[in-house]
């Protein structure tokens, strides 16, 4: 088993040249049942009123969500797929720093359901996911 550090340099590491690296999105804490990762809130993710926008957020939670459940399954053997979301977006956000914590709610064999907290500096709730991932056998690629 990976230890914290280990963790959040995988999740990290993983982000490069994806849309969490566009965003800002970066794993900060990691634990046996949970993941966090920060984003910031600044015109990148604002929708046309100035405001953060509900798929910026959505975004930030699948992105942890679905890399907590990355680290709990065998990446030699099975992969992660998101497979639903749902978000309630409780509290508007122009500027700061939100941060997305993923706590398991259900980890079955091939399906894991995360409840997925995105919070504001003063620790306000912004957002609440749901969030179900699928476990997928890997597959092997052919060589010729």
């Amino acid at each position: 088993m990976m230890n914290r550090e280990e963790m959040i340099a995988l999740c990290n590491s993983l982000s490069k040249n994806t849309l969490m690296e566009t965003l800002g999105i970066v794993f900060t804490d990691a634990g046996a049942d949970f993941l966090t990762a920060t984003m910031p809130v600044n015109s990148r993710v604002h929708q046309p009123m100035g405001l953060l926008h509900g798929g910026a957020s959505v975004a930030l939670a699948e992105s942890v969500g679905s890399a907590a459940s990355m680290l709990f399954i065998n990446s030699k053997h099975s992969e992660v797929r998101g497979i639903e979301i749902s978000a309630n977006h409780l509290k508007a956000k122009r500027e700061g720093i939100i941060t997305g914590t993923a706590r398991i709610v259900h980890q079955g064999r091939s399906i894991h359901l995360w409840e997925i907290r995105i919070t504001d500096e003063a620790g306000s709730l912004v957002s609440i996911c749901k969030l179900s991932t699928m476990v997928l056998p890997k597959k092997q690629s052919i060589t010729k």
